[in-house]
């Protein structure tokens, strides 16, 4: 296994889009809806003006592992004066390339990501199966997270 890291180009849409779907059913959402036509269409205006970057590993032409972080803007708060906020998503392992670094190596190319895109802050709703790696990396839970579903 040689893994080579590169970033998500316009080409890779396709099997990036059915790995996300992938982790989202993984973690327990219920497919009501053909989801790839709006992956496909929000991937597709965020890679060409710049406000989302994903960082593929690649395993002899395979694509082995994902990220992905947005860019957002919020008016600026005090520990975060410009109000940029990196979100991260599309944090996803298939199965046989767990445990061997591989998401923490994209997790420190998306954050290096955020930090060169100006944001304050670096935000994530984690999994049960992903919390161990941020924390690790130093993400910390807020517990004042909550949202509105309509």
């Amino acid at each position: 296994m040689k893994i080579v890291y590169r970033k998500l180009i316009q080409n890779d849409l396709d099997i990036f889009i059915e790995m996300r779907i992938n982790q989202l059913q993984e973690e327990g959402a219920q497919p009501t809806l053909d989801l790839k036509p709006y992956l496909y269409e929000y991937y597709t205006k965020h890679l060409d003006d710049g406000t989302f970057v994903s960082w593929l590993a690649i395993d002899n032409k395979k694509i082995a592992a994902t990220s992905g972080i947005s860019f957002v803007e919020k008016p600026p708060y005090y520990s975060n004066p410009y109000g940029k906020i990196g979100l991260l998503s599309s944090m996803y392992t298939l199965k046989e390339y767990r445990r061997k670094g591989i998401a923490k190596e994209l997790l420190g190319r998306v954050v290096s990501e955020a930090k060169d895109y100006g944001c304050g802050t670096v935000q994530i709703t984690a999994s049960d199966m992903g919390v161990l790696l941020y924390t690790e990396y130093g993400f910390k839970k807020n517990g004042n997270f909550m949202q509105y579903i309509f």
